[in-house]
């Protein structure tokens, strides 16, 4: 990844074989490279919190497969270490103990929830009372910007917009990070962020590992995209797609209240287009990046457009950031342009496809058109996590509690098939999450738009990329 350079001393994957044939892909842990590293009771057996629950701790055995639907020759598969609460912790006086957060790369609704949670959790679960969070990114830990962090000061931020240590681009220098954590005898680094976020986290660990030092690295999944792989999905995901209906929705009223009208969304994140797309049943076209798309000819979009303006006189179209990159290329922005985070910087597909619908009707057609062009990203950004992500985002915060406290580094937490789980870095950061338009959930989006998939069954489509990780992971389809 540009943005952090390169770091050659990773650490293999700790990969365990089962008796029953399956793989345990696990996490590291400081044993793995700190002898003699002393264990303790989990205070969570004395908490008038727990007493209630049967059992207090997860079994050492407990693991989550990552695939539940298997034909019968299939082998038993990989599975992950199961999150949540061990009978073993790391300090047998857990208030000694120093925590740090690092927000990067954007708002997302939910983050303030994640920092109360993990702030109040630390304090009354494991008694840890000295945390401190980072301002401004990770150019934060070597620029001194840190608050204190107690429930007394977080203790109703959850009702707020945005983030309390505020976001940055870049600023990611990992041997002063690691400095700064060293220097401040920190043993607990939690750090919060998408997929480029989670590629820091595991080079911050990957050096911590290589001086030895006894600290936890772990990482909490955030992007209203959707597109960290292995889990679920990512908080704020589902905050964004009600608040995208919303956009829809009025796109949707513009277009019908005018003759010949069409509503246009650009939406940030291809899955949240396609899953907003499917909960509106409002919307007549959805254009991501991983189905190809034309413009003029037959069985281009400028002729479902005239069709169903005949038809129905107006039309509502969602555009996912990214889609139809490869139409723009020839614009002045190249597709290989990169922001200070090393993420690759996308063209505006929607203001250009709104000019390229207006010139084509206006000029070709002869046709008036009103178009009205809607684009929601900043304000889906910044509204306040729905209950759903509220509690989601209380799990997250507390199996990344519970396995930092039990010792465990270098991974990222996330509910797998509904289970929570800990999840090596590795596997977080080897690929994006792309909409699979050979699967049964794109098909149920085409089908409820009734829009064609703009390539002709007579013309195959070539496979693009890596199919290692299963038949429902394929990268991405082109037309021959």
């Amino acid at each position: 990844h540009p943005c952090y350079g390169q770091f050659n001393d990773i650490a293999d994957p700790k990969i365990v074989t089962g008796d029953c044939g399956y793989l345990l892909d696990d996490v590291p842990h400081l044993s793995d490279y700190i002898q003699d590293l002393p264990t303790y009771s989990n205070p969570l057996q004395d908490n008038p919190a727990y007493s209630v629950v049967k059992q207090y701790f997860v079994d050492v055995d407990d693991t989550v497969a990552e695939k539940i639907v298997v034909s019968k020759e299939s082998p038993r598969g990989t599975h992950f270490r199961r999150a949540g609460p061990r009978q073993k912790v790391c300090k047998s006086n857990p208030c000694l103990s120093s925590c740090m957060y690092c927000n990067m790369w954007g708002l997302c609704p939910g983050i303030n929830t994640v920092i109360r949670e993990i702030v109040c959790g630390l304090y009354h679960m494991y008694g840890v009372t000295g945390v401190l969070g980072i301002e401004g990114g990770y150019k934060g830990f070597y620029a001194r910007n840190t608050i204190p962090l107690t429930p007394k000061v977080v203790n109703d931020i959850h009702k707020r917009v945005g983030t309390i240590l505020g976001t940055s681009r870049g600023g990611h220098d990992t041997s002063k990070i690691v400095d700064s954590i060293q220097d401040r005898g920190i043993n607990q680094v939690y750090i919060i962020g998408g997929d480029g976020t989670q590629k820091g986290a595991s080079v911050i660990f990957e050096e911590i590992r290589r001086r030895g030092l006894k600290v936890a690295v772990v990482g909490i999944p955030k992007t209203i995209d959707n597109d960290i792989p292995v889990i679920d999905k990512s908080f704020g995901f589902d905050t964004a797609v009600e608040e995208a209906q919303r956009a829809i929705s009025a796109a949707h009223v513009e277009s019908e209240s005018i003759e010949n009208g069409i509503g246009l969304v650009k939406l940030m994140g291809r899955h949240s287009a396609m899953y907003a797309t499917l909960a509106s049943r409002d919307v007549d076209c959805c254009l991501i990046p991983e189905s190809p798309f034309y413009l003029e000819g037959p069985g281009g979009l400028f002729e479902y457009i005239g069709k169903r303006l005949n038809e129905n006189a107006h039309m509502v179209i969602v555009v996912a950031e990214g889609a139809g990159q490869e139409l723009l290329s020839g614009n002045t922005c190249t597709m290989d342009n990169i922001d200070a985070s090393g993420n690759k910087q996308l063209q505006d597909v929607g203001f250009w496809i709104s000019q390229k619908i207006k010139d084509h009707f206006s000029e070709k057609q002869k046709l008036t058109i009103n178009l009205k062009y809607i684009d929601p990203t900043y304000m889906i950004c910044a509204v306040p996590s729905n209950a759903s992500d509220n509690v989601y985002c209380t799990l997250l915060a507390h199996s990344a509690i519970h396995g930092a406290m039990a010792r465990y580094t270098g991974f990222t937490v996330g509910p797998v098939n509904g289970k929570h789980s800990c999840i090596p870095f590795q596997r977080i950061t080897e690929r994006q999450n792309k909409v699979v338009i050979t699967d049964r959930m794109w098909a149920r989006c085409l089908s409820s738009t009734n829009q064609p998939s703009f390539f002709s069954a007579k013309q195959p489509f070539e496979k693009i990329g890596d199919e290692k990780h299963g038949d429902n992971h394929v990268e991405d389809l082109a037309i021959k």
